[in-house]
């Protein structure tokens, strides 16, 4: 009696969330180390399908790097990084779409529809949704460097994506784009996500990462911080307690924050159910950063245009 109580009890705590965010969109970026684990995959899959359940509107935006280095080195190519981006050419475009828009996109749609969710892969065989064109980057001596068919996401179908969000469905979007010629365009995960984010004007954007969050010492699980602001999270950089490689990662969210998304989460993707237990309990398992004034008084980035074409 007292475990069927406890569970009463958890059932009514998300009952307040579930209300606050019946409605609201929230955007998934899937990657990293969990897209190579099924069982963890499946339980986030899982997540978002309740999330849709309960009125939420969920978006996953997903990666899939592993499985294209894999690829790439079976196939001979050399898998090759500048500042961050996957050198592409067009062999490695291939190879890209394949597995990306391809392989894994369909292999998301058919776990979500085996869990009970109703999958809308919107990839370059049924609706693409990103458009692009090529990104440039600078060297040090402020030379333009060769990317490849490297590409970042100018503008988002986003009448498309609302129109499945709307009837039950969760679009699942590769994190690829087309060029204003036609062109495939490889694009940064992270990067893309925030432009879905930023053109849907969620209210939640959520990375999976490997760490559980941001912590006040990086080496001890247990110093997380739940919840951040703006400023708070700026003077935690400025005062060496937010450290290494969250930096940038921080950084980043602050970024996404002053596009005008209300919320991002860092959350360890490797946890049971930690996308639900972060939005649908009061203490959650991760780090929440909101804004504040800090952001308002800065000079806001250039939004993503939010477009209804059907093409590039």
């Amino acid at each position: 009696m007292l475990a069927a109580i406890e569970k009463a009890e958890i059932l009514i705590e998300a009952l307040h969330w579930i209300r606050q965010f019946r409605g609201k969109t929230t955007v998934i970026k899937l990657g990293g180390s969990v897209m190579d684990n099924r069982t963890a995959l499946d339980g986030l899959l899982l997540d978002i399908v309740f999330m849709e359940t309960v009125g939420m509107r969920p978006v996953v935006v997903h990666g899939g790097g592993a499985a294209i280095s894999k690829a790439m080195s079976e196939a001979g190519l050399e898998v090759r990084f500048v500042q961050g981006r996957r050198y592409t050419c067009p062999r490695t475009l291939e190879i890209v779409e394949r597995i990306l828009a391809g392989e894994v996109n369909d292999y998301l749609a058919e776990r979500v529809a085996a869990l009970g969710g109703k999958p809308a892969p919107l990839n370059f065989r049924t609706t693409p949704v990103l458009f692009g064109e090529r990104l440039t980057l600078a060297d040090k001596e402020g030379q333009p460097i060769d990317l490849g068919f490297v590409g970042q996401v100018t503008r988002v179908d986003v009448a498309v994506i609302q129109a499945h969000t709307a009837a039950g469905a969760i679009p699942l979007i590769p994190s690829m784009a087309l060029g204003p010629g036609g062109e495939k365009l490889n694009v940064n995960a992270d990067t893309a996500a925030t432009a879905v984010a930023q053109a849907l004007q969620a209210e939640k954007l959520v990375f999976l990462s490997d760490v559980n969050g941001v912590r006040r010492r990086a080496d001890d699980p247990q110093s997380l911080i739940p919840s951040l602001s703006a400023k708070d999270a700026l003077e935690l950089i400025r005062s060496g307690a937010i450290e290494g490689g969250m930096i940038p990662k921080v950084q980043a969210c602050l970024n996404i924050l002053a596009r005008g998304v209300r919320k991002v989460h860092i959350i360890d993707g490797r946890i049971p159910h930690s996308i639900l237990l972060e939005i649908y309990t009061s203490q959650g398992v991760g780090t929440e950063i909101f804004a504040d004034e800090t952001l308002m008084s800065t000079e806001r980035p250039q939004p993503v245009e939010a477009v209804a074409a059907q093409g590039g």
